[in-house]
């Protein structure tokens, strides 16, 4: 069966401009149906939006499959499927029925690909339960299933807990994806399908593309495991790699600070075999946004398994911190040696009140981009008996920010003087005080466009 997974993912999300998080490449390899022998069951769509030329690529594609198939099985034109195999049709519209059952007859496979007509709805959910009854006769222990669909879901029960039904007795579905007349919703076939998608889902955008996919999938499940494999990984310039751990199977290496190379002899070659590499990247500059970790992956092996791995992004969230009162201008003072006094002119201060300084941040949660706000802070005292004295109001305009989303602003330094007040204490200076802040905010920009004038 060749590369029969093959997988990346990130276990962060969100980072900060310069943080940093783990990568983690997989492969799982499994040897072919020749070693393995292999109950395979084909799902096909004939519904009435496959009307014409989309059943006529489906019959074709089907009929290629079963070909290769059969000549990987048995090395010739021979007839049957061999080596222990075997395979059958079941097909679907309004409701799912078994076209022939699991058997080594190429012909009788053929035939019943040849006869099917389209027409009526599209029921999924029966064709996974028609499928998975029908690999359960069989007697060998590897169980695939190929759905092909052109359409949405239109008939009969939720397909999803019946394809994972499948999947947790063990059996491995691979979804094919023609883009019909009624639209084709590929979040459900990867939904249905084994993990990963990049493996066990593949989208035909025309007709004329069915062939070629079938002829894809059937010759990686006759591949021999893998041998010879090398995956090579550049990350995009924004990240750098600071530190490789030791990969499961195989030797890596790194060959810059953006680059690395993962090489094993073999993998899944005597049984279904997995592997795994972790490194950690680092984020470095200061341009943030959603940004793709690797530049590019490639992989090769001496079977020629065609292997796609996951993209994935993390968005990278750079602070922005707004200070609407800078601290006073220091003045500059300097002693000299031996000197036991110093006058000093420190300039001129106006005096703001007698008093405390009360400074305060506070986040704007889910600013978006090219819009100022308008933010009000008030600030009131409490005194013994919780009656309350006005101390201030501040109205600050935080400028817009040019992020590539909706995000938090911080803003920083919000200073209020807050006298002394007798009067609230009874005439008791420096006592303990209490005191409530108010913040206030609203968009000062809109997109607002008042209606054109009419003619």
């Amino acid at each position: 069966m060749g590369i029969t997974a093959s997988n990346k993912v990130i276990d962060k999300q969100e980072i900060s401009c310069s943080g940093a998080l783990q990568v983690t490449l997989a492969l799982t390899a499994a040897p072919d149906i020749i070693e393995n022998p292999t109950d395979i069951v084909l799902v096909l769509d004939r519904s009435g939006s496959m009307a014409g030329e989309p059943l006529a690529a489906m019959k074709e594609g089907a009929a290629t499959f079963i070909d290769i198939i059969e000549e990987a099985t048995s090395g010739s034109q021979s007839g049957e499927i061999g080596a222990g195999s075997t395979m059958g049709v079941v097909s679907f519209a309004s409701a799912a029925q078994v076209n022939t059952p699991l058997t080594t007859s190429v012909s009788d496979l053929k035939d019943a690909v040849g006869s099917l007509t389209a027409g009526g709805g599209t029921n999924h959910g029966d064709a996974f339960a028609q499928a998975t009854l029908l690999l359960a006769t069989g007697s060998n222990p590897v169980k695939v299933m190929v759905m092909f669909t052109d359409g949405n879901t239109t008939a009969g029960p939720p397909p999803a807990p019946i394809a994972a039904q499948a999947k947790a007795m063990g059996m491995t579905i691979y979804c094919i994806g023609l883009v019909g007349a009624d639209g084709l919703d590929v979040s459900a076939l990867n939904d249905w399908a084994s993990d990963p998608d990049s493996v066990h889902v593949a989208i035909a955008p025309t007709a004329a593309d069915l062939e070629a996919i079938f002829a894809e999938l059937a010759a990686n499940l006759t591949k021999t495991g893998a041998t010879d494999l090398r995956i090579e990984e550049e990350l995009n310039p924004d990240f750098h790699i600071t530190e490789i751990f030791m990969p499961t199977q195989g030797s890596v290496q790194q060959v810059s600070d953006t680059k690395l190379v993962w090489r094993m002899d073999a993998l899944g070659v005597s049984g279904s075999e997995s592997a795994t590499l972790s490194f950690m990247v680092q984020h470095q500059g200061q341009s943030q946004g959603l940004k793709k970790v690797n530049r590019s992956i490639q992989y090769t092996d001496a079977e020629g398994n065609v292997v796609e791995f996951p993209d994935p992004t993390v968005l990278v969230q750079c602070d922005i911190v707004v200070e609407p009162e800078p601290c006073p201008t220091p003045v500059d003072i300097s002693v000299e040696g031996c000197t036991d006094a110093v006058v000093v002119d420190a300039g001129e201060i106006n005096l703001e009140s007698t008093g405390r300084i009360l400074q305060m941040d506070v986040t704007l949660k889910d600013v978006c981009p090219d819009r100022r706000v308008a933010l009000a802070a008030l600030l009131v005292e409490l005194g013994e008996n919780d009656e309350r004295e006005t101390r201030g109001m501040k109205v600050l305009t935080i400028p817009a920010h040019q992020g590539p989303g909706c995000r938090d602003v911080q803003v920083r330094c919000v200073r209020f003087v807050v006298p002394e007040e007798p009067s609230l204490s009874g005439g008791t200076l420096c006592r303990d005080r209490r005191f409530q802040a108010q913040f206030f905010a609203n968009y000062m920009d809109s997109d607002f466009i008042c209606c054109p004038d009419m003619p």
